[in-house]
């Protein structure tokens, strides 16, 4: 029965891989909020009828890192024309339970991106390094959620299905300056880059499902799957040249892992495997306009520590692969002059990310990313 159960959550994960050959994530590839419905993963288990979990997460990579298909440019950090973004997102959640198996659930996502660069301030052979940047309120998502099985019944597996709805609340058309633009290399105001846009224009809507599978009273499996569907196919701001418009493209995510329930009280560790990234085609309606299309693969090692209703959990995801894959104006391009053609972007080599969660209004507490409700599994 556990093998089972186990080969539930693999061909899950499984699945999502023919959609990785077409996407990408930390860096120019505009990744905004990839946290599954109600943030990080055990955010909704155990929320019973009634109960409340609120939770801050905040993320920050840098990408300078320069890729054209899964080769790294490495000449472009030692010449020093690397593109580097500093990206800071704070995401402020709340989950409901509205019974004992359906929850719902708000993120607010907030960002920060510095971007410095020399190609976009005159060109990287004359030009200087100068920054542009971008904040403010980024795109809000509201979902449900429904946990496949009566948790009162089934504390050693669940699985639970979550829907939700993306809102173009972030400034998609920001503005910054700059700098030795046309002849006379005058200080020109434009909108900034795809990757550091504060939202992406488009009215989408998410998919979601995480699953655990308890091993031992000290071991879980967990698995993660998040797939944003944009349905906008552009969303109407031309880029700085002025040749195209700003895709809103799909997003994907996948995490699966493993916890670790320590013999210190409240400690628990993860390590895991992630994908995340923007896929070249979308799913459902067009996918012109312009996109940096590609994946990022990592290894996820976490730690949390609970306490009462209170908990912390921090990640480092280290990419281990990077792919800008070719995108649909690449494509294009490619047909109408015969020479092959595929841009680049820059990643990151790795992702922090910080999560504080506080329960209330209920009875269960926080105490171990494997509730007490699991000590006793006899199933």
């Amino acid at each position: 029965m556990l093998i089972m159960r186990f080969l539930i959550i693999l061909p899950l994960f499984l699945f999502t891989i023919p959609l990785i050959q077409d996407a990408n994530a930390q860096g120019c590839v505009a990744i905004r909020g990839l946290s599954c419905s109600g943030g990080h993963f055990g955010s909704s288990i155990n929320t019973g009828k009634g109960e409340f979990l609120a939770q801050a997460g905040f993320r920050y990579f840098k990408s300078f890192r320069h890729f054209r298909g899964s080769h790294e440019e490495a000449n472009r950090v030692k010449d020093g024309t690397e593109v580097i973004n500093h990206s800071y997102f704070l995401d402020l959640s709340l989950s409901y339970g509205i019974t004992n198996r359906l929850y719902g659930n708000a993120i607010i996502p907030f960002v920060y991106h510095n971007r410095s660069s020399l190609y976009e301030h005159g060109g990287n052979s004359f030009g200087d390094r100068h920054e542009t940047s971008s904040k403010g309120l980024s795109d809000i998502r509201l979902g449900m959620g429904y946990w496949l099985f009566d948790p009162q019944k089934h504390h050693s597996f669940n699985y639970a299905l979550g829907l939700g709805i993306k809102l173009p609340t972030g400034k998609y058309d920001y503005k910054d300056y700059f700098y030795n633009q046309g002849p006379d290399r005058e200080v020109v105001e434009g909108v900034v880059d795809q990757s550091i846009q504060v939202g992406d224009g488009g009215t989408g809507f998410t998919v979601d499902l995480q699953g655990f599978q308890m091993l031992s009273p000290a071991f879980m499996l967990s698995a993660n799957l998040y797939y944003l569907f944009n349905v906008e196919e552009t969303n109407g701001v031309l880029t700085r040249n002025g040749r195209s418009e700003f895709s809103s493209p799909d997003q994907f995510a996948v995490r699966l892992g493993a916890y670790y329930n320590t013999s210190v009280q409240g400690f628990s560790a993860y390590l895991g495997g992630r994908v995340e990234g923007v896929p070249a085609m979308d799913l459902i309606g067009g996918s012109a306009g312009y996109r940096r299309p590609g994946y990022a693969v990592s290894i996820e090692p976490a730690i949390s520590y609970s306490k009462s209703n209170y908990s912390i959990d921090i990640s480092v995801p280290i990419a281990i692969s990077r792919n800008r894959t070719q995108s649909f104006e690449d494509k294009q391009r490619t047909v109408q002059t015969g020479v092959y053609s595929q841009g680049d972007a820059a990643f990151a080599d790795y992702l922090i990310s910080v999560n504080f969660a506080y329960r209330f209004g209920g009875k269960h507490s926080m105490s171990g990313i494997i509730s007490p409700d699991f000590k006793d599994v006899k199933e």
